[in-house]
Formats: C-alpha cells, sequence, structure tokens
C-alpha cells in the first residue's frame, strides 16, 4: 500500500518521499482515509507508530479552501500533554505544510516562556498545538479564539490525565463548538480514555495497534561501575576497542546528548544527536544516516526511545539511567529484536546504584557488573 492510494495528494507524496518515508504504518494506513473523510477517529498506539503523521497529513489536506480570516479564529486545534510534544508536532505541520500551495500557519504555544510572544503571533493561524493549561492562559487574555475550531485532536490522551489536566481539558471542551471533527490518540485504553472516548467522539473508528513484544532474554546485558569524570573516556574506548558499527547512546538530558556526541566526534567518531529541539528534517536525516550505517553513534533522549525503530541494532548504551524501570527496558529494546541477539550496556555511578537496584528488580534480571578502574582509558 501506498500514501497515494491512501488519498494522501500528490504534493504532500512528494514531501513524504523527500523525508524518506516509503510506506504508510498501519496507523495511518486506517487513520488517513477516516480523517479526510471527516469521520472521529480513536488511535491507540505506542509512540513511534507513526500517529502524528497519521493525523497531519489529513488535516493539512482538509484545511484546503479554509482561512481565518483576519482575527485570532482557528481551524485545527492539537491539545498535547508536554512542550516537547507541542514542539515536535508543530515542526511536522510546518514541514509538510511548506510543500502545499495554500498557505497553513500552524503555532506551538506552551507553558515555561514568556506568554507576550505567542499572544503577538497568534494571527491567521490555522493549526494551534498547545498544552491545556498555556492554552487557557491565552484564551483569558483574548489571544486566541476557539469558536471556529472544526478538528480537535487530544494526542497522548493518556498522559495529559496522568498528569493531571483532566480540569483543564473539561474547560477547553466547553468553550468549543459542538459541531466538529474530534480525534483521540492514546497509548492505552484506560477507563479514563473510555470516559473521554463517550463524551468526546461521534460513532468513531476504532484503531488497535498492538505494541511489540520485548524479549529482554536475547539481550546481553552489562553494567559498568564508572565515575561520571570516566565516562566519555569509557565510552570511546568500548567503541573503539569493540568495533562498534552501530550504537545508539541515551542521554537523560538535550544538553548531555549534544556534549556526548560532539566529544564523539572530535574523537573520531561518527556521531549525532537526536532529541525534540532538533527539527524534524534533521531528526531524519539522522535516523536515515543511521540505519544506513554511515553514522557510527546516534545519541538520543528518552523522548524519541519508543520511535527509534531498527530491526537488526547491535548495541545499546545507557550513558546516563532513565527516570523508571519502563523507559529502561523501552532502551535496551531497541536492540535484541527479530530473533537478534544484542548487547546493551548501562554506565552506573555511586549515585545510581540505588535506582539501578530497583530497575533491575522491576526488570526481574539481575545484571553482570564490571569495574571500569583497571581499563586504561588515557588516549581515549
Amino acid at each position: 500500500m501506498s500514501f497515494a492510494s491512501l488519498g494522501v495528494s500528490p504534493a504532500l507524496v512528494s514531501a513524504l518521499a523527500e523525508q524518506k518515508y516509503t510506506k504508510p504504518y498501519p496507523i495511518q494506513e486506517q487513520a488517513i482515509p477516516a480523517i479526510l473523510d471527516h469521520k472521529d477517529v480513536l488511535g491507540i498506539a505506542q509512540t513511534g507508530s507513526g500517529k502524528t503523521a497519521s493525523y497531519v497529513l489529513p488535516i493539512l489536506m482538509n484545511l484546503e479552501g479554509k482561512n481565518t480570516g483576519s482575527g485570532r479564529n482557528i481551524n485545527t486545534l492539537v491539545l498535547v500533554p508536554t512542550r516537547e510534544l507541542a514542539l515536535q508536532v508543530d515542526d511536522v505541520f510546518s514541514s509538510f505544510g511548506a510543500s502545499l500551495r495554500y498557505n497553513v500557519k500552524s503555532k506551538a504555544v506552551h507553558g515555561g516562556v514568556s506568554i507576550n510572544p505567542q499572544m503577538m503571533s497568534m494571527h491567521n493561524v490555522n493549526v494551534l498545538v498547545a498544552t491545556p493549561g498555556r492554552l487557557l492562559e491565552l484564551y483569558r487574555a483574548k489571544a486566541v479564539k476557539l469558536d471556529s475550531v472544526d478538528t480537535l485532536v487530544l494526542d497522548e490522551a493518556d498522559k495529559m490525565l496522568n498528569l493531571g489536566f483532566k480540569d483543564e481539558l473539561d474547560r477547553i471542551l466547553s468553550l468549543l463548538p459542538t459541531k466538529r471533527q474530534n480525534l483521540l490518540f492514546s497509548a492505552t485504553l484506560s477507563p479514563d480514555i473510555q470516559n473521554i472516548e463517550r463524551i468526546l467522539l461521534h460513532n468513531p473508528l476504532v484503531i488497535y495497534i498492538a505494541p511489540k513484544e520485548l524479549n529482554i532474554d536475547l539481550i546481553q546485558q552489562v553494567a559498568y561501575t564508572v565515575t561520571d569524570e570516566r565516562k566519555g573516556p569509557l565510552l570511546r574506548y568500548l567503541i573503539k576497542t569493540k568495533e562498534m558499527k552501530q550504537v545508539l547512546i541515551f542521554t537523560s538530558s538535550i544538553y548531555q546528548a549534544d556534549l556526548v556526541a560532539d566529544k564523539l566526534k572530535k574523537n573520531g567518531i561518527k556521531a549525532r544527536a537526536i532529541h525534540g529541539k532538533k527539527s524534524q528534517g534533521s531528526r531524519n536525516e539522522s535516523m536515515i544516516t543511521f540505519k544506513n550505517g554511515s553514522l557510527t553513534a546516534l545519541v538520543a533522549t528518552d523522548l524519541l526511545a519508543r520511535g527509534i525503530d531498527i530491526e537488526f541494532l547491535p548495541h545499546v548504551i545507557n550513558y546516563e539511567l532513565p527516570r523508571g524501570p519502563k523507559d529502561f527496558i523501552h532502551r535496551i529494546g531497541r536492540t535484541g529484536r527479530a530473533e537478534n541477539s544484542g548487547e546493551a550496556i548501562t554506565f552506573i555511578t555511586k549515585e545510581d546504584e540505588h535506582h539501578f537496584k530497583v530497575i533491575q528488580k522491576k526488570m526481574k534480571k539481575q545484571v553482570n557488573r564490571l569495574e571500569s578502574d583497571g581499563l586504561k582509558l588515557h588516549g581515549y
């Protein structure tokens, strides 16, 4: 099946080809035709399943011939739980919207930054990607009107509810026109999501994409005890002595991802960082060069951990531990797939000891520990 066969316009098909999207994901095969037909959709799928493009592409096509006029009305409202996801979704709208012969203006608004620039940039916005709290602030300041919203998207609805946005969501829903298209996406089908579905959706197409089972028994795990100062040299030592050709490295912050990638490059290792502050084009390019073997090391944050899908990835390195055991399993689960063994290496400092014990307990696996003190890392 091709994107063209789903009804995607030639301009967007060309844009997809330029970004190396060769065929639709399963959720896209079902969601795109339904959204083009203005039906409500409930999509249950893990992060990394292609759900963002599954609604971005048809929404962009449905915007043809529409305009906001002069003012602060918007056509499409996308609600997301975090600043990072708001920026990421807006970037997808912008990158694909640029290929269209009609103008589409998208805008991301979120907390954590001054509201004034966001207020001033709200004229003639077609697609607003917003966190709930900041949207309500903009509405109270009369910076945005919601009377013309004809498409509502709730993306990562389960996370929004887990983060305590229920009251804000109820308030926003009360402000929207009753006649509109509703698209609800979630990683899980919890009772809370089912309650929203009953209130929000009218005769929806329900799409369930089962998560891939992770078999961590195929993964050879080892942990190195190391100080913070020796992490960089140890990383480069392992990549070079093990002659790693393809390694995915996880850090806990965007700053650290950039720092690690820069250090690797300065030491002759082809590396790039990939995270939420990179543009969609940059992330796509990094993934392509990594998958085809032109890039040795890809340094990522947890935001993108579930979206990295490489069938035969041989090595994963946890440069820093994630927040929780589930994130740890998703990280190492990038290797050891399709019945192929893989290696997951984890760096442990003294401060990490207790947290790593919790991770091993939840994982029901004891990881072999090695001391790095005896390794001669000078020159790496």
